[in-house]
């Protein structure tokens, strides 16, 4: 035992893929089987691994999460910016803006209207709550756009990690709900092809949330509104560590 868990110590890097594979594993389980699609395996695999950075934390005292537990350390490689932001880029890349003409001024519009209003239902939540620093109310409010623009904008302008792991939270809350429902109020948005799926992309945002939702709405619209989600998330990062906290600055 003491020669396999050295072993697995000296190669927390591939432990980490490992246990990371197995938990998405889990969570794309559990979303088809318990839901039924529903909602997103990657919802639920953000949900277990907030829950397991707490117990983490809790069991070592540390403030790194699973990452202080020595057979783990690899996962704070995986976790760090180093790895998100190559993600980020890489979905970036795979976006053309031919593809977004395809919604017309709509769409356009939509993207960055998503955006700000998403931002000031979080800042405003933040604000309710007593934050007063600048970079935690654009944080949170950044984490009300996606869970993904969250952590860029905490990073970028030097938000503690209790506020980008907050940020996550909330973004992974819209998530659901977006998930949940918009197979329930489809009907009466007139969400039924793919221009209207452009729209509501642009609006909501996640994209996860976006494309679990359409496909139980209408598993054809999934590539409308996902196409348009990805430019969301783009401009959402662009704006969140920028002008959005130079406003937010202005006041706080």
């Amino acid at each position: 035992m003491e020669l396999i868990e050295t072993v697995f110590v000296r190669n927390n890097v591939i432990v980490a893929f490992a246990v990371i594979g197995v938990t998405i594993w889990v969570s794309y389980f559990f979303a088809d089987k318990l839901t039924h699609g529903r909602i997103h395996g990657s919802a639920i695999a953000i949900a277990l691994g907030l829950l397991a950075a707490y117990f983490g934390g809790v069991t070592t005292g540390g403030n790194a999460g699973v990452a202080d537990v020595a057979l783990l350390g690899g996962i704070g490689l995986m976790g760090g910016g180093m790895m998100r932001d190559f993600a980020i880029v890489a979905t970036a890349f795979g976006v053309h803006l031919s593809e977004l003409k395809k919604a017309g001024i709509a769409g356009v519009v939509s993207i960055f209207a998503g955006v700000i209003v998403s931002f000031v239902v979080g800042a405003v939540i933040a604000i309710m709550f007593g934050y007063t620093d600048a970079a935690d109310i654009t944080t949170i409010g950044a984490g009300a756009v996606t869970y993904i623009v969250g952590p860029v904008t905490g990073e970028a302008i030097g938000a503690s990690d209790a506020v980008i792991t907050l940020s996550v939270a909330a973004g992974l809350v819209k998530s659901i709900v977006v998930m949940i429902g918009t197979p329930l109020v489809a009907k009466h948005i007139g969400l039924d092809n793919p221009q209207s799926a452009m729209v509501f992309g642009g609006l909501m945002g996640t994209t996860s949330g976006v494309a679990a939702g359409l496909a139980a709405t209408d598993p054809k619209l999934v590539p409308y509104g996902a196409m348009t989600a990805t430019f969301y998330t783009g401009v959402g990062c662009l704006l969140g560590p920028s002008i959005l906290y130079f406003i937010v600055s202005a006041f706080y």
